[in-house]
């Protein structure tokens, strides 16, 4: 066994750029296979990681402006929402909307604590704000439905915001803090995912609505769905949603600008497909890469055996059986093969976890708040082996097949070849 070793050991130094070619061509495909589906799934942990951070049978309704005249109304019409909407939206729409709440803010707010201090913008929210947005809880809790009907004057404070005006303190409940020269009574503190502003704090919609004269204005209505689990179905219900309320502010059902319909489940479909199509295609890619370098390494193997069909003949001449000539070929494809296999795998999983350190949580800025667009672009270690165990067995084979026929040749023959 050690003299095979010898012999492969020095057929290899013999043939120092024949071996490089073959194994080049095993290390770039495992390496560009490696890559390519580190990237995608880059792009790909970043949908779900924001995905399952969100509810996704949420709606958010936002007002827009008219893109249509209707009943003698000129477009360009500014749409408000208000306290008749959310009215509508948990009436009408009962069979559909779990929990109707809405929002509006106060921004440019000073909220201190003795000599410190921190401006922020306050929001007033329902209950069932935190199942819409990335919100959790640090400690106490958050608005409840007794806040909002007696219009406590309760606040929820970001922990970062705690901090500055209470410091290491952990007696933080309870406490007030003054807003405008109103005593707030901190019930609750929340913190947010890195790319969210913790300038934030958080009322019963009611109080914020009646301390800041805001009349029945709000900003925007958000509520949870259910028995919406199909395109159409969730379609069909913003088509009569919209169409409803058109019937309250007079605008065209069929005027899509009126009032925007931010539907999380329609949106988180669409990108699925997307993430799903590109997920094929660095497939696609990655498997035409992977069989450029089997192509590769089969066209190698064969020059090489025609090379050494001479050589076989020496050696049949000497008295050594096809079955040994072909072991020889055989091991010699594997242990290039596996080495290099090996080389592209560790390097391909380098340039992964580089990407990985370099632009692992890449943000975008959406305006109020940044994206996560790119996270973890890193590889199964299983998909990563088995792509090197199949350019190994191709190499095998790629060996195999061209060797079979040489050692098959008689002597005579072979010695005759160039």
């Amino acid at each position: 066994m050690i003299d095979i070793w010898q012999e492969i050991y020095g057929t290899i130094k013999r043939n120092k750029l024949r071996t490089f070619l073959t194994g080049f061509a095993v290390a770039w495909g495992i390496f560009m296979l490696i890559v390519l589906l580190g990237a995608s799934n880059g792009l790909i942990h970043a949908f779900e990681d924001s995905a399952s951070d969100m509810a996704m049978n949420s709606i958010r309704i936002r007002p827009g402006q008219t893109s249509k005249p209707y009943e003698g109304l000129q477009q360009g019409r500014r749409i408000q929402l208000d306290n008749t909407d959310l009215d509508i939206t948990g009436k009408n729409f009962s069979e559909n909307v779990i929990n109707a709440g809405a929002t509006i803010n106060q921004s440019n707010v000073v909220v201190s604590y003795g000599k410190e201090y921190v401006n922020l913008t306050m929001y007033g929210v329902y209950p069932n704000y935190t199942e819409v947005e990335t919100v959790k809880s640090a400690g106490g809790r958050f608005i409840n439905e007794i806040d909002i009907r007696e219009r406590r004057k309760v606040i929820v404070l970001h922990e970062k915001t705690a901090e500055i005006l209470f410091g290491k303190s952990k007696n933080i409940m309870g406490r007030f803090v003054n807003v405008g020269g109103i005593a707030y009574q901190v019930v609750g503190l929340f913190n947010a995912r890195e790319d969210h502003d913790f300038r934030e704090a958080y009322l019963p919609f009611t109080t914020l609505q009646l301390i800041y004269n805001k009349g029945d204005k709000l900003n925007n209505i958000i509520f949870t769905t259910r028995g919406l689990e199909t395109k159409p179905t969730n379609e069909a219900f913003e088509k009569l949603y919209r169409k409803v309320i058109g019937v309250h502010h007079r605008f065209d059902p069929e005027d899509d600008s009126a009032i925007w319909i931010r539907n999380r489940f329609t949106n988180y479909l669409q990108q699925l497909e997307g993430m799903n199509i590109l997920r094929t295609a660095m497939w696609v890619i990655g498997i035409f890469t992977l069989l450029s370098g089997i192509v590769g390494v089969s066209n190698i193997m064969l020059i090489t055996v025609k090379e050494r069909t001479r050589e076989f003949g020496i050696r049949k001449a000497l008295g050594a059986k096809p079955a040994s000539i072909l072991r020889l070929i055989i091991i010699e494809s594997i242990v290039i093969t596996t080495l290099f296999g090996y080389i592209g795998m560790v390097t391909g999983i380098l340039a992964t976890e580089y990407m990985n350190l370099v632009a692992g949580e890449s943000t975008v800025d959406m305006g109020v708040e940044s994206e996560t667009i790119f996270s973890n672009p890193t590889v199964d270690m299983h998909v990563a082996i088995q792509a090197t165990l199949t350019l190994i067995i191709a190499g095998t084979l790629a060996g195999f097949f061209p060797a079979r026929k040489a050692v098959s040749v008689r002597p005579i023959e072979a010695l005759r070849a160039d």
